[in-house]
């Protein structure tokens, strides 16, 4: 009895050892993983800021806030064991759920492509859409969108993660999504909401009673950041275009190999690689939004009909 005791406590602390060493790698495989994320991550930071224009600047970092909470209940509630359980029971579904969120990604950012080119149809529809709507209406409105487009991301974000992990113990999986999950919401809206309260934090620094020196940078600071948002939200168009072109062409073996091919055609010069692979993505995200937006208006022509 007593032997078979000490062999049972032998094997729970070889178990607890080895879990012990297998969390220990945890950190790497976290920060791994959210260089494998940075594209998605940077759409996410570049596309939020839009959602807080042209509301009450009181209410920014509310809005941010709430954004944020439900972000992370997506990513910890419902995108993480959704993830866990689809790798264990159904991992050949993975691949396509991705690339049925990089489609999404190709037809958002052709829109917004679509937008800047038609822009004064696309300005009467927002005055329009915010004439109708109480301030209170509109602030709800915001975040159900900002929520519904950060719930692709963000589903990217942990389908990504758990891809990286698959071949790791379930503790490890757990512990790197979560710990993913955790620390890409709050980077990401914590940036998010210093680049919306940026400018008032100019503002304070131009007051009379600071430096002079310090005056001119907050006065920079407020001249800056209407052009800061404007290029940030060009980049948010492109990099959602260069994301989802990109994963669905992950999913496909053939344009997986040509991408890569691309790269590596280049890699005497790195950056250059790099640089060709995200425009040939984006231009390949234009023409599947384009695709995706036809058929979208045909389903809708052939149902009103």
């Amino acid at each position: 009895m007593a032997t078979g005791l000490l062999a049972l406590l032998d094997d729970v602390s070889a178990l607890v050892k080895a879990s012990a060493a297998s969390l220990d790698d945890v950190p790497t495989q976290v920060a791994k993983t959210t260089s494998k994320v940075s594209g998605v991550v940077i759409d996410d930071t570049a596309v939020t800021p839009k959602y807080v224009v042209g509301l009450d600047p009181s209410r920014e970092l509310s809005i941010i806030w709430q954004i944020t909470k439900k972000s992370l209940l997506n990513k910890v509630i419902l995108l993480s064991p959704a993830a866990l359980l689809l790798g264990y029971f159904a991992p050949w579904a993975i691949p396509p759920i991705l690339m049925l969120g990089g489609g999404f990604l190709c037809y958002e950012g052709y829109e917004k492509v679509h937008s800047m080119f038609s822009k004064s149809h696309a300005d009467a529809e927002n005055i329009s859409e915010e004439q109708v709507m109480t301030p209170a209406e509109l602030e709800k409105e915001r975040v159900n969108s900002a929520v519904r487009t950060d719930l692709i991301l963000s589903a990217e974000i942990m389908a990504i993660t758990y891809a990286t992990v698959a071949e790791k113990p379930i503790v490890n999986q757990i512990a790197v999504m979560l710990a993913v999950a955790v620390f890409i919401t709050l980077a990401v809206y914590g940036f998010v909401g210093l680049i919306v309260k940026a400018d008032d934090i100019g503002l304070h620094m131009a007051k009379e009673k600071h430096h002079p020196q310090v005056r001119k940078f907050g006065f920079g600071i407020v001249k800056f950041m209407p052009r800061f948002l404007k290029i940030l939200s060009y980049v948010g168009t492109a990099a959602m275009l260069w994301v989802g072109a990109e994963i669905i062409a992950h999913g496909i073996p053939a344009t997986s190999h040509a991408l890569d091919a691309l790269e590596h055609s280049l890699a005497g010069v790195p950056a250059l690689g790099w640089i060709a692979k995200v425009l040939v993505s984006a231009i390949s995200g234009v023409i599947i939004g384009w695709l995706i937006d036809k058929v979208v208006r045909l389903v809708l022509r052939v149902l009103g009909k």
